[in-house]
């Protein structure tokens, strides 16, 4: 045998039992007897807030949710969970994520969440998804339990897929492929970094870029509305479905102008429109609501990239589309396991006009509402999955907010990981535990 040979297999495999699940916890089985967490404050996701409640739930389905109950509970209905003080919510959902595509961000071999050339509808997350990512057990440990992994770069990126993130292999992770997502050209460009950007420059190419993406959809739609094909093309094959509105077109685009002319092109083609980003969509956010178009927003801490907003205008944007009527919910685009500060996100939007329960529902039902998957996840309503959360504290406040128990489909979710294990190890060490 080839000794080069020879020393690039042993390196393949001491890298790959570098990343083996050994130390990820093993999915948790299905649920084998009615819960019950009782005495606790229930944030339905809608708004509503219930006191003293108790909430149940068998085969991965919510029964019962009652505040004061009248019936006492007792062990003969099934295991029961005293919740006193503590507080329950809906499984987060984290909207344009890496979760699952992405592992080190400085290891290219460990990124797989973007394809080569510039039109790639048919590129499906879900294919990439690794269930035994390391990453992904400390983000479920702070509440998110649900994700929307989704492809980057070119014109047309692929297909994303709504994830929950306890899951042997992604045929099991996999809620629903729910959308094609682009990048839209941009009207202006500006070079350096955030400390010390440059000047912007015109994009002189911007409408020869828009003709040829009209071009590209307007072909995929002459494909799609000629029905079958001897022989198929994969491309337009994944796009067929955002003609008869069965899957949603996601744009990334941030500048009012582009949006504008990104809302101008869906309603050529006649296409579910969300909108990604949507920095300055705080500047039109009546034209949104009345088109009812949804807006995935992008991250709230930080700059804005505009020299005349108000340095605290991406802070505001929330409250703005929340009073507009607009259907929004929080993100923290591309990110992986930054999303386990999206909580912390949300919390930050109450200080700048939302109530807490609308910034809970930007994290969860209206998350599940631009995903399509409301219907299963993201609120607590009887009939829907027992896909659910439970803290001592708020769950918005990073100094309260600690997860004791997560349900998905009545599940009960292992919420130990790697950093906690660390934890564990070198408190002990230096005799902090």
């Amino acid at each position: 045998m080839n000794k080069y040979f020879l020393i690039a297999l042993i390196s393949i495999i001491t890298f790959a039992n570098a990343f083996s699940q050994s130390d990820v916890p093993a999915p948790a089985p299905k649920q084998s007897q009615s819960i019950y967490l009782t005495h606790a404050t229930i944030h339905i996701g809608n708004g509503k807030v219930l006191q003293n409640a108790t909430i149940g739930f068998e085969n991965g389905k919510i029964i019962f949710l009652e505040e004061n109950p009248s019936f006492k509970t007792d062990e003969t209905m099934g295991k029961m969970i005293d919740c006193t003080g503590k507080h329950i919510y809906p499984g987060i959902i984290a909207a344009n994520t890496k979760v699952g595509l992405d592992e080190i961000e400085a290891v290219r071999a460990t990124n797989d969440y973007a394809e080569v050339g510039n039109y790639n509808p048919d590129a499906r997350a879900i294919i990439a998804y690794n269930t035994d990512s390391r990453v992904t057990p400390t983000v479920r440990s702070n509440g998110v339990l649900f994700a929307q992994s989704t492809p980057l770069y070119g014109t047309v990126s692929g297909t994303s897929a709504v994830v929950q993130l306890d899951a042997w292999n992604w045929e099991d992770a996999l809620l629903k492929e729910d959308g094609v997502w682009m990048n839209w050209p941009s009207m202006q460009s500006r070079g350096g970094w955030w400390a010390e950007p440059s000047a912007s420059t015109t994009n002189k190419d911007y409408d020869k870029q828009v003709n040829a993406i009209k071009d590209y959809f307007r072909d995929a739609k002459s494909y799609a509305d000629a029905g079958a094909h001897d022989k198929k093309n994969l491309r337009f094959e994944a796009m067929t479905g955002l003609f008869s509105k069965a899957k949603t077109l996601y744009i990334n685009v941030d500048r009012v102008k582009e949006i504008q002319h990104a809302i101008a092109f869906t309603e050529e083609f006649g296409l579910r429109l969300v909108i990604s980003g949507g920095e300055e969509s705080w500047m039109i956010a009546d034209e949104l609501a009345k088109k009812n178009v949804a807006v995935i927003l992008g991250k709230t801490h930080e700059l804005p990239s505009g020299d005349d907003a108000d340095i605290d205008q991406p802070f505001k944007t929330p409250g703005v589309l929340q009073r507009a009527g607009v259907l929004f919910c929080l993100s923290i685009p591309g990110g992986f396991w930054q999303e386990r500060n999206l909580p912390f996100n949300a919390g930050t939007s109450v200080a700048y006009g939302l109530t807490k329960e609308e910034a809970l529902a930007a994290i969860t039902l209206n998350t599940a509402k631009i995903l399509g998957v409301d219907a299963q996840i993201g609120s607590l309503e009887k009939g829907k999955d027992a896909s659910l959360i439970v803290s001592t504290g708020d769950v918005l406040d990073m100094k309260t907010s600690d997860i004791q128990y997560a349900f998905i489909g009545g599940r009960m979710i292992d919420l130990n990981n790697k950093q906690k294990e660390l934890n564990q190890k070198f408190s002990k060490k230096y005799g902090l535990n």
